[in-house]
Parts: C-alpha cells; sequence; structure tokens
C-alpha cells in the first residue's frame, strides 16, 4: 500500500503473511524511499490520527450504511446487478440482465459522466468496464453516502 498511508508523502508499506515474509527476508531489499526519516514521521502521524479520530471504526460505520442503501437501490433498479465490498471500497456492478449478468457498458458510460455532472467522482473498473469504484477518502461522512446514493439514483431514474 502507499499514497494516503504517508498523507501526500512519498511512503509504502507491505503487509503479507509471515510465511511470505520469511521468504522475503532472505532477499536483498531496495528501494528509494526506504528508512527516509521525514517520510517515517509522516507516517507515524497518520497513523496517529487514524487512531486517535477512530476512522477505522467510521469507515466500517459509514460504509456499512452506504452498502445498505446501495443494496436497498439495487431492489429499486435492475440495472444495479451487484453491490460488494467492506468499509468504504465498494463496487457496483451494471447490468442489463441480472440473470445473465449481462455487462450494462454503455449505461454505465452515461451513469459515469451523469453522476460527474452532478458534482460524484466515481472510478470505472471490472473486465468490461461496468463496476463503479467508490473508495473515497477516510474522512467520507454519512451525508457524502447519502449524497453519493441520492445521485446514483436520480442519474439512473433518468436513463
Amino acid at each position: 500500500m502507499a499514497k494516503g498511508i504517508g498523507n501526500g508523502l512519498p511512503l509504502g508499506a507491505v503487509v503479507t503473511t509471515p510465511e511470505i515474509a520469511s521468504v522475503l527476508a532472505q532477499k536483498v531489499q531496495f528501494n528509494t524511499f526506504g528508512g527516509n526519516p521525514v517520510c517515517s514521521a509522516g507516517g507515524l502521524a497518520v497513523l496517529r490520527v487514524l487512531d486517535k479520530e477512530k476512522r477505522q471504526k467510521h469507515c466500517a460505520e459509514v460504509g456499512s450504511h452506504m452498502i445498505q442503501r446501495l443494496n436497498d437501490l439495487q431492489k429499486k433498479h435492475d440495472i444495479i446487478g451487484d453491490v460488494r465490498g467492506r468499509g468504504l471500497m465498494v463496487g457496483i456492478e451494471l447490468v442489463t440482465d441480472r440473470k445473465e449478468k449481462t455487462p450494462a457498458k454503455a449505461e454505465t458510460g452515461v451513469l459515469f459522466e451523469k453522476l460527474r455532472e452532478l458534482g460524484v467522482l466515481v472510478g470505472k473498473g471490472g473486465l468490461h468496464g461496468n463496476v463503479f469504484r467508490i473508495k473515497p477518502p477516510m474522512c467520507f461522512t454519512r451525508d457524502d453516502a447519502d449524497f453519493l446514493v441520492d445521485a446514483l439514483d436520480y442519474a439512473i431514474s433518468k436513463l
């Protein structure tokens, strides 16, 4: 992982199992920014803020709320084939046929632009480019989640 862990400072981390780590420990590793004390101090400050502000708990709570709202939206709109994820990392798969899971490629592009016009920026991915990737910053609030879901509901209703 990288980027956010240094809050803009060049910093990365590897999280793995003890078995994989033991193999890596036997190899020579090289990192351009490895051991940089300024970036390490920045990373430590980020970890302290995450702990102090209970950001993990916040993300779990806001994410659960958002996923529940998206699941309710899925019942309303057949184009939503699947809602998946955990915390604030959520995928919304768009399909033209839920049973066959036929990717809604064209519709995804239209909705992507409509959401942008409404002020909602999402990523797009999946094998067929028909999955919206929701991965907001950890300061994302319940109100932000409601705005996102309401904007998606509005955009789908205008298809």
